[in-house]
């Protein structure tokens, strides 16, 4: 283990949790496959933020019968 190259990243993790508010940009998982980009977030490995707004979970199942995790955001309203 010269340098430290082998051991396991810790920063793969769900970085912004449910009903918390974010900015446009903000990383809301980074490094999990299990959740998928749903309404106003981008991303395959990293999923962001389009736009500001809410974060919410949905789970829907494919046409082979697995279960999806989708993070999605909530736009919020302009004041």
């Amino acid at each position: 283990m010269i340098g430290g190259f082998s051991t396991p990243k810790k920063d793969k993790a769900v970085k912004s949790s449910g009903g918390k508010l974010v900015k446009a940009g903000e990383i809301l998982v980074r490094g999990i496959d299990s959740y998928k980009a749903g309404v106003n977030v981008r991303g395959l490995g990293t999923l962001s933020a389009v736009c500001a707004g809410k974060v919410y979970f949905t789970r829907k199942k494919t046409s082979h019968g697995k279960l999806r995790t989708f993070v999605n955001v909530a736009k919020e309203a302009k004041q």
